[in-house]
């Protein structure tokens, strides 16, 4: 760490210089569309230059998928015939941290504006998080949130062609372009959820991923083994609804750096493994008042309640799991946005399938968390649906607008909570089943009139869609390992 500049002190254009003047060099990057990183290191002197008005930035991250293919279908932002132009990469000085495995070297996120407009451009994730809560902030509201990531992580043995000092992704790469994914061991063997045991084993790494957050402001609250072969689950300490976002992305960014240095393949794909239960995403919304009050508790029972689950919940609370309710199906690709992430949404594996909601019914997608089971200032909701795989700036995003549409519109909820001990395997039946595949839920956001095109616009709708159609032309092609053991020599 500097002298002269504390991680996590609070920067502006005035005492920017002063604050890294022991420093040399700044890495910056962005959030692209799948919530991937996308950034540079750049000098000093040219961050101090570009620090106010921003800096050019290729708009290919947003022109081509999370391996570098352009677009089949060429989309508004990037493209041929616009060049590839540059965006202005606005620098938020708010996000100023140091990267603790890289020398303490400083890092800031940016978001993406247009040139010709100097707005933030429609697919841009931190911006459409921002907009979405720029609207409670109009009414006197802010919103609070909490992320929760489990993850599968693999053991990928050396190279010995290789020679290198420590493990990196240099060891790991050859061995997953060489070997079957299926053959690369666990971390840890069996089933064995909040074992204390288990990461005795890894104990360098499970304490440094633990630590290496917490200087790098991403602070877990919880962290444990979780049911399944090297399967782990963190939850991040509650926060600010876009300072959880950013800590989200940036919490997937810790995990694999830190995994590089121990020869450890985080996964976070919804279904890494067949059979097995897949990662999950879970994001917890409430919203507060100035003075951080939380506004989904009711203050005292209702004792007319529309249903019982809902005695301690205020209206302001109702109509926003209205809105999630009724818009929840409409923005599945958001929530579910790969191909893989619909082998984890079937019955029988801990995961929801259908529009459904229940106090402290984790077989629902909206999970209530309130009294009596829960504090007053507790209350919340967690949407279950999100995988692992989720960009977290846009699932809170759509959290957010799809509540404020609820309470803008005040809308009541029509469907009734889950009954308690409802059998996972039998839920199907009990409401709406969700969107079985990226077709059919791309197909739905897409639609004419959808809810998804309500709460952001037509453009950001066109941008994301057309980038879900990439991938399920890709799939569509693709000759899956199932598909040669199957067939070989059978047909």
């Amino acid at each position: 760490m500097t002298s002269s500049a504390k991680d996590g002190e609070v920067l502006t254009l005035d005492n920017l210089e002063s604050a890294l003047a022991d420093d040399t060099k700044v890495k910056l990057a962005g959030i692209d569309i799948d919530g991937i990183l996308r950034g540079k290191l750049i000098s000093k002197k040219k961050f101090l230059s570009v620090a106010k008005d921003g800096f050019g930035f290729c708009s290919v991250v947003f022109g081509w998928d999370m391996h570098d293919l352009t677009y089949f279908r060429e989309l508004k932002i990037s493209n041929k015939e616009n060049g590839y132009k540059d965006l202005i990469a606005k620098i938020d000085l708010g996000s100023y941290r140091r990267i603790p495995w890289e020398n303490n070297v400083p890092f800031f996120l940016v978001s993406f504006c247009d040139p010709d407009t100097g707005k933030p451009i429609s697919a841009c994730p931190r911006s459409l998080l921002r907009t979405a809560v720029a609207k409670l902030h109009d009414a006197g509201y802010g919103a609070m949130a909490g992320t929760e990531f489990e993850f599968f992580t693999f053991r990928a043995p050396r190279d010995p062609s290789i020679q290198t000092n420590h493990f990196s992704s240099a060891t790991t790469a050859p061995f997953l372009q060489t070997h079957a994914v299926d053959s690369l061991p666990h971390l840890t063997q069996g089933m064995f959820g909040y074992s204390l045991t288990d990461p005795v084993h890894n104990q360098d790494w499970f304490y440094d991923i633990y630590e290496t957050c917490e200087k790098f402001r991403v602070n877990i609250e919880g962290w444990h083994t979780e049911s399944g072969p090297g399967v782990f689950e963190a939850a991040l300490e509650f926060g600010e609804v876009t300072e959880m976002a950013d800590r989200g992305s940036l919490f997937k960014y810790v995990v694999k750096a830190m995994g590089s240095k121990y020869g450890i393949t985080p996964s976070f794909m919804a279904k890494p493994k067949q059979g097995l239960p897949g990662n999950s995403g879970h994001m917890h919304c409430s919203i507060v008042d100035k003075s951080g009050k939380n506004l989904f508790y009711r203050g005292e029972k209702d004792p007319n309640p529309p249903y019982k689950d809902l005695e301690y919940v205020s209206d302001l609370g109702r109509h926003f799991l209205a809105g999630l309710v009724d818009g929840l199906a409409d923005v599945m690709p958001i929530l579910a946005p790969t191909i893989n992430s619909y082998k984890r949404l079937v019955e029988n594996f801990w995961a929801p399938v259908t529009v459904s909601w229940g106090l402290e019914h984790r077989a629902a997608s909206i999970r209530l968390i309130a009294p009596p089971t829960a504090s007053a200032k507790a209350t919340r909701f967690e949407i279950r649906t999100c995988g692992a795989d989720c960009n977290p700036s846009l699932v809170l995003a759509t959290i957010v607008a799809l509540g404020w549409r609820g309470i803008e519109k005040k809308m009541e909820i029509g469907l009734p909570p889950l009954a308690k001990g409802e059998d996972v395997g039998n839920v199907a039946d009990k409401g709406e089943r969700l969107p079985k595949n990226l077709k059919d839920s791309t197909a739905r956001f897409m639609a004419k009139g959808s809810v998804a095109r309500e709460i952001f616009g037509d453009d950001f709708v066109e941008h994301y869609g057309g980038t879900r159609e990439h991938e399920l032309r890709l799939w569509d092609e693709a000759v899956t390992d199932w598909e040669v053991r199957r067939y070989i020599e059978t047909v």
